[in-house]
């Protein structure tokens, strides 16, 4: 069955940077779009950044710039390098599939 699993998360101070690591299992990794999402308390989850599998991305306004997405197709995992973090940042962090497929999640806390 189709897994992704998150890590990376933790506390920063503003300004730092985490990189997220997502290891997908159950599927012909190079061949999916992933995708990373992310959900702050009493907000709804939103696209944060995706890359399909020929290589193109597409992020959210509101972190281009700031964060990379890009994905080792021979470890089947994709990645998160966040940059320039932000309070506003601070959210629960998915890892995403097509097929309706998630991770449990890891939490990014951006403060000082």
């Amino acid at each position: 069955q189709v897994q992704l699993v998150e890590s990376g998360g933790g506390l920063v101070q503003p300004g730092g940077s985490l990189r997220l690591s997502c290891v997908a299992s159950g599927f012909i990794f190079s061949l999916y779009t992933m995708g990373w999402y992310r959900q702050a308390p009493g907000k709804e989850r939103e696209m944060v950044a995706v890359v399909r599998s020929g290589g193109s991305t597409n992020y959210a306004d509101s972190v281009k710039g700031r964060f990379t997405i890009f994905r080792d197709n021979a470890k089947n995992t994709v990645y998160l390098q966040m940059n320039s973090l932000k309070p506003e940042d601070t959210a629960v962090y998915y890892c995403n599939t097509e097929g309706g497929h998630w991770g449990q999640g890891t939490q990014v806390t951006v403060s000082s």
